[in-house]
């Protein structure tokens, strides 16, 4: 009776090494997530910061590991705005299927010029893959950002003039001028008159939206867990 109690023993200690060492193996198959930044009690986790980065890299058809540090900062930055901006303007309605799937295409069909090889649905499916990511997980990043830009653009664009004088001025003092240095034929006011004062618009909207972001920014409690304390304001 004692020896198969000890053999009982030893079966369990075997078997609890053995548990231990299977949870050790699957932790070391698995990335670590961890919060950079929290923005008024909202979090960013660093897995949300990778996939930014990943998006990005897509979009401007480069290899991940071409991106700085700065570059990444950057990223997380653009995160943070994209937070900011959400709790201000929390989207009630999810962007519509035809936008997305319009969108979608246009960053594929820009990819593709860089990597033919996803022209075919395997190919594009392969290229994902590599940056880390899913068709889906794109047509939700993608319907975010017109969701959350048609919001900002709904907030912002009324407020938004654009006078005669103003696009006079650009053409006179800005387009001929560009235009004479390239060589090319001077197009007169009347032709561009839309084409400027839509650009002068856009200009305007991003004033604005910067001018936004710093207000959201001074007015907000961010941080990033970088300090030896642990966070820092940022």
């Amino acid at each position: 009776m004692k020896l198969r109690m000890i053999q009982l023993g030893k079966q369990c200690v075997v078997a609890m090494a053995l548990c231990m060492a299977l949870a050790l193996s699957a932790m070391a198959g698995q990335v670590v997530d961890r919060v950079v930044t929290k923005i008024n009690g909202r979090i960013i986790l660093q897995s949300d910061w990778e996939q930014e980065v990943a998006f990005e890299a897509l979009a401007n058809g480069r290899d991940l590991d071409s991106f700085t540090s700065a570059e990444r900062h950057a990223a997380l930055d653009r995160l943070i705005d994209q937070e900011l901006l959400r709790e201000q303007v929390r989207p009630s309605q999810p962007a519509a299927a035809e936008q997305v799937a319009a969108r979608v295409a246009e960053v594929r069909n820009d990819f593709r010029k860089i990597h033919p090889d996803c022209a075919t649905d395997e190919g594009w499916r392969a290229q994902l893959q590599r940056y880390g990511l899913t068709q889906s997980a794109l047509e939700k990043r993608l319907g975010d950002q017109i969701q959350l830009m048609k919001l900002v653009e709904d907030r912002l664009r009324p407020s938004i003039q654009i006078d005669q004088q103003a696009v006079e001025s650009y053409y006179k003092d800005q387009l001929l001028p560009e235009m004479k240095r390239a060589g090319s034929r001077a197009a007169p006011l009347t032709e561009v008159f839309g084409r400027i004062k839509d650009l002068l618009a856009e200009q305007k909207m991003n004033e604005l939206l910067s001018g936004w972001l710093a207000s959201l920014r001074s007015g907000s409690h961010i941080l990033t867990p970088e300090s030896s304390t642990g966070e820092r304001n940022r």
